[in-house]
């Protein structure tokens, strides 16, 4: 089955879900370290229901975080893309840029690779002019990415979507608007 890609960079391509990613994204989202940042794995149901989200997502706002192949081999790596988030703190609501890659991926500059582009995405074809990025204070990884990518620390927030899981309530906030963007080319 030939995959159509809303954007490609160099070597990933960006797409929307459809119903084969199901196995693929489900043992990605059942990883025990892949969701080590989260408060716990997702069943293949609660994937499936993500996958409509993120599918309903795009159909509404024209971007989602977006399925994410290596162009190479076609094989699904995970999603890295864009979201609008409306939960409750200061710097929202706001589109916010995330990824989560399956560990095979991991180590090759995937996500730094595809978040870049997907900035270039959101500010060139959507014309949107800031974006920010979230994760739990420990998660080392997402922080660098963050700030490989251009993206300055607002600062420290309780999430307020967490607070039934108080190990990962405290999290990190980084933005950057279009002109630092650009001013970053």
């Amino acid at each position: 089955m030939k995959k159509e890609y809303i954007f490609k960079s160099e070597r990933l391509g960006f797409r929307n879900w459809n119903e084969t990613d199901l196995t693929e994204f489900s043992k990605l989202n059942a990883d025990m370290k892949v969701m080590e940042h989260f408060p716990k794995p997702l069943t293949k149901n609660q994937t499936a229901k993500l996958i409509q989200r993120f599918k309903n997502h795009y159909e509404k706002n024209g971007h989602t975080y977006f399925a994410t192949d290596i162009l190479e081999s076609g094989e699904l790596i995970g999603f890295i893309g864009l979201a609008f988030q409306d939960y409750k703190t200061d710097f929202t609501p706001a589109v916010d840029i995330g990824w989560r890659l399956k560990k095979s991926s991991w180590g090759n500059g995937f996500a730094t690779e595809g978040a870049k582009k997907c900035l270039e995405f959101a500010f060139n074809q959507l014309k949107i002019n800031y974006v920010i990025s979230t994760c739990t204070e420990k998660n080392y990884k997402s922080e660098n990415i963050m700030k490989k990518i251009g993206m300055e620390k607002i600062g420290e927030f309780d999430h307020p979507e967490l607070n039934e899981y108080p190990e990962y309530k405290k999290c990190v906030c980084y933005g950057i608007n279009k002109n630092v963007w650009q001013q970053n080319l």
